[in-house]
């Protein structure tokens, strides 16, 4: 979004983003701290509503009255067109209402800002990064509200999930459990399922090599020659994708012919065993290897197997981009002199 380098438009997204994370981290606390408190007394006597009558979370829409809406819309449009007001436009987000916007808070009050600008620069970048936290947050307790029926409701509740004919499968782990924010899994086809995986389990681990690629030759490379006849050495071949410009066209045959033989013929799927599975690979994968792993150590390793081969296809996309814009394997971003976000740094 800052490609074309307009200021304005940074600015106004900028202040965008900091005032719906300010709004979203009172949400947040909104829905946190009623579990544990609520005033005593009534919310509103004409209707004899008492502030723990009103449930937590989305019930509580249909409990409020309209009187109650049409205040908490007129003191939002008040805030929004009457209290704060811009007093920089070099700076997004700030209205002059001081440290926490205690100067919004009762009439009165001035607001003083943070006089240390290490400390002040300090809390702004906090504001930010709490606040984007807390818009991920928010949006993820009205998912569960939502779908469980309460809020902090137990995702048990949420029975018609198409989730659960896979919520024990391999690789659901800790702290996000199930996750398939795109749906990949909600038409429950087993088939599918299975294919995904074998998928996924085929990229993590091309990918964990791959990863293994870009670090190893930053510390050590073999000794001689890597192609005797045209003289290339394996000193000679630079690291990341520089070193397709050096890899002679018989060294791609090779490797091409290497893993095709692999794909086709030594790692084959198997219907009938988990997928990724192949019954003439042993631990680590080394064809016809004849050491297992033990039976007790078999599923901790697997799922350990998804979980870094997952962190390795990231790794190795941020590693493609590091050398692409940069122009080297680990090369300092500040080499990326076309990046458009120096207009905002």
């Amino acid at each position: 979004m800052t490609k074309d380098g307009d200021v304005e438009t940074f600015r106004r997204r900028r202040e965008s983003e900091i005032k719906n994370g300010r709004v979203a981290m009172f949400a947040t606390m909104g829905y946190i701290v009623p579990e544990y408190y609520k005033f005593p007394g009534l919310l509103a006597p004409s209707f004899n509503l008492k502030f723990a009558d009103v449930p937590n979370g989305l019930a509580a829409l249909k409990t409020m009255p309209a009187e109650g809406w049409f205040q908490w819309v007129a003191l939002c449009g008040l805030y929004e067109t009457c209290v704060n007001k811009p007093v920089d436009p070099a700076e997004p987000g700030n209205y002059g209402k001081g440290r926490l916007g205690y100067g919004s808070m009762v009439v009165g009050i001035e607001g003083k800002s943070i006089s240390d600008p290490e400390a002040r620069k300090r809390g702004l970048n906090s504001e930010i990064a709490n606040g984007r936290l807390a818009m991920m947050a928010i949006v993820g307790m009205w998912f569960q509200d939502g779908l469980t029926g309460s809020a902090w409701g137990d995702w048990a509740n949420y029975t018609d999930s198409p989730l659960r004919a896979f919520e024990s499968e391999l690789g659901v782990q800790a702290p996000v459990g199930f996750w398939d924010p795109l749906g990949f899994t909600a038409s429950g086809d087993a088939a599918a399922f299975r294919r995904r995986r074998y998928i996924e389990l085929k990229h993590g681990r091309v990918a964990m090599f791959a990863t293994l690629g870009y670090i190893v030759p930053e510390y050590y490379r073999w000794p001689g020659d890597l192609s005797p006849s045209l003289g290339l050495k394996f000193t000679d071949v630079p690291t990341g994708f520089a070193a397709f410009s050096k890899v002679p066209l018989s060294g791609w045959a090779q490797m091409v012919a290497f893993a095709g033989t692999v794909e086709l013929f030594q790692y084959v799927d198997d219907p009938e065993r988990a997928p990724g599975d192949f019954k003439n690979a042993g631990l680590l994968g080394v064809p016809n290897g004849y050491l297992n792993c033990p039976e007790d150590q078999r599923q901790k390793k697997l799922a350990a197997e998804l979980a870094n081969g997952r962190l390795a296809m990231m790794a190795i996309i941020g590693m493609f981009f590091q050398n692409g814009l940069t122009g080297a394997a680990w090369g300092d971003w500040w080499l990326y002199t076309a990046s458009p976000l120096r207009a905002t740094a």
